[in-house]
């Protein structure tokens, strides 16, 4: 039986998502910062008869759907609900349960991402954080300087219109942090969070100006994030399809644990 969650669900489903907690990073989050009862959000639970227990979850957010399932679930009920939104932007999560969705929806476009995870501190990170002088955490206020780089930036041409209230609204509500590296007034190179929780955090948004790549400032920055949230008992994920940029992040201590699929409807 597939049903919508309420606060009185909160247990069940935290149950089902502490289970694999990085790969969950975006559910987690959005319960812990939204709850249940938000007009942008839903979440809906496939209830196992047999003991209560919720075996699958949907998350609606905005445009985007997110499916979890710890095993054989309703893809069909599913599918039902999100045929339903004549909004629907994207499906996107671990690529095995992505995947069962292939042939219930059409998808004109897909995209395929690493996973992977930092649990640990090491020397690495301590001496990358260390190299360059001057990293700073953004406030609101540098949200302008910040996106100024990153609109010079071709990965991020898809996002470029709604960088700014994406940044601001993170900024605003804690759900993410942003740290940057200046020279002559000018941002160079940037690196932050989105989705935190109490668990985790993902990296996102790293940046360096093109005249002043291969320096290592990124990794600098991105190990100034490392450190703030593994002295805060949170695990840091991030997604990479590049293989270069994956021996970035691996020389920190990032371990592949998954691999994450985006369908675009």
């Amino acid at each position: 039986m597939i049903r919508r969650l309420t606060e009185d669900d909160r247990e069940l489903l935290m149950a089902l998502l502490q289970k694999e907690p990085a790969l969950n990073l975006f559910i987690i989050g959005d319960v812990e910062n939204f709850g249940f009862e938000q007009d942008f959000m839903a979440l809906w639970g496939e209830i196992d008869p047999s003991d209560g227990r919720i075996k699958a979850v949907l998350l609606r957010f905005y445009r985007s759907y997110l499916p979890y399932a710890d095993g054989p679930f309703d893809v069909e009920g599913f599918a039902t609900i999100m045929r339903q939104d004549n909004d629907i932007h994207m499906i996107s999560g671990v690529t095995e349960v992505v995947k069962a969705f292939d042939g219930v929806i059409n998808f004109k476009q897909e995209k395929q991402l690493y996973f992977a995870e930092l649990k640990e501190m090491n020397a690495k990170i301590k001496q990358d954080s260390s190299s360059v002088d001057n990293i700073n955490k953004a406030t609101i206020q540098d949200v302008e300087a910040i996106c100024s780089l990153t609109d010079t930036i071709e990965e991020f041409e898809s996002s470029r219109d709604g960088s700014r209230t994406s940044l601001r609204k993170t900024l605003a509500t804690g759900t993410g942090r942003t740290y940057y590296v200046k020279r002559e007034d000018q941002v160079i190179t940037t690196a932050s969070t989105s989705a935190e929780n109490s668990m985790s955090a993902m990296i996102v948004g790293v940046a360096t100006h093109q005249a002043f790549r291969e320096q290592g400032l990124a990794s600098s920055v991105v190990a100034q994030l490392c450190i703030d949230l593994l002295s805060e008992g949170k695990s840091l994920c991030l997604f990479y399809d590049n293989p270069h940029a994956g021996v970035i992040y691996k020389r920190l201590g990032f371990q592949d644990i998954g691999s994450w699929s985006i369908m675009y409807m």
